[in-house]
């Protein structure tokens, strides 16, 4: 006991110490989630590529004149989403992440880089149709995120890396989802839709041997206006979406550490057009417009997605488009 006393001890001293090159971002695991029910038996396909840049230090809600740390994490996201009936369906998020940290000081350079396999999401959802109005959808969901990636990769010099660099957490934790959408009367094509994510994160029990690693739980929420207008005799979706984001402080041994922790609100413009029926391709970015973080940290600076969502309609529906 007193041997694992002073770990966690000598552990809080050393994250104070690197204070300054914690961040609030990563993998865009929760963040990622959100397909729409579609009738039953189709099925959904989205490959995203997730780019985030960290350049930015924060002091609670200031901006300091310090640019010597770079964070840099590349995504790649595969969505599956199945609907097994007209208001049930599964969706899945699995992930492959490389991040990249650069400290620049005094002219010397620290770069640590880590890739592989990341943690993956498994989610049951459930839309109430107009439960909320007409034309509306209010869409329940509950589900797990599964510790896939690995949570012991190390430097060239044999050190275990931070758990913010590792690909994966080594815990389980449970997802919670409400979404809801509205068409206009004045417009049909013109739709206000939110999204609410709480992530309860679990502990990994064996970090840095056997000493126990939670980070902080969290909350997202979304809201967002799109419309759809014909643009080179092609349907495109131009919306804007507003996000909150709130983490608590990450926990070690039970205790809190600094700099960890905080909110922020960004904006994110998207643009998607329809290649054809059943493919489309969307683009979007994160801008943070406030942050307020806790102690000192590394936080996002923008944020760039873009990839394709292919749909594969059911059988009949394939016939009736066949026929006609």
């Amino acid at each position: 006991m007193k041997f694992n006393f002073v770990i966690i001890i000598v552990l809080l001293l050393i994250n104070n110490s690197i204070a300054q090159t914690c961040c609030s971002g990563g993998i865009p695991l929760s963040n990622s989630i959100g397909l729409p029910i579609l009738e039953k038996g189709t099925t959904q396909i989205g490959i995203n590529y997730d780019y985030n840049n960290l350049n930015t230090l924060n002091s609670g809600s200031e901006k300091l004149n310090d640019n010597a740390r770079l964070r840099i994490t590349h995504s790649v996201l595969l969505n599956f989403n199945y609907a097994i009936s007209n208001r049930l369906a599964v969706e899945g998020l699995f992930t492959w992440v490389n991040q990249r940290r650069k400290i620049s000081q005094f002219g010397n350079k620290n770069i640590d880089e880590t890739s592989g396999i990341g943690d993956a999401i498994a989610l049951i959802k459930y839309n109430f149709g107009d439960f909320l109005g007409e034309n509306s959808n209010f869409n329940v969901g509950f589900g797990t995120k599964i510790p896939l990636g690995s949570s012991t990769k190390k430097t060239s010099g044999g050190i275990t890396l931070s758990a913010d660099l590792q690909p994966g957490s080594n815990a389980w934790d449970f997802i919670y989802y409400t979404a809801f959408s509205k068409s206009l009367n004045f417009r049909p094509s013109l739709s206000v839709s939110s999204r609410l994510i709480y992530r309860n994160t679990g502990t990994n029990p064996s970090y840095f041997g056997d000493t126990k690693y939670k980070f902080g739980n969290e909350i997202q929420f979304f809201l967002s206006f799109s419309d759809q207008f014909i643009w080179l005799k092609t349907v495109t979706s131009p919306s804007m979406s507003f996000k909150y984001r709130n983490a608590q402080q990450d926990k070690i041994g039970g205790f809190n550490i600094e700099s960890t922790g905080g909110n922020w609100v960004s904006i994110i413009p998207n643009f998607s057009i329809k290649i054809s029926s059943n493919l489309q391709f969307s683009t979007k970015i994160e801008i943070p417009i406030y942050s307020n973080v806790i102690g000192t940290q590394l936080t996002p600076t923008y944020r760039l997605t873009s990839g394709i969502l292919y749909t594969i309609a059911p059988k009949n529906e394939i016939i009736n488009i066949l026929k006609n």
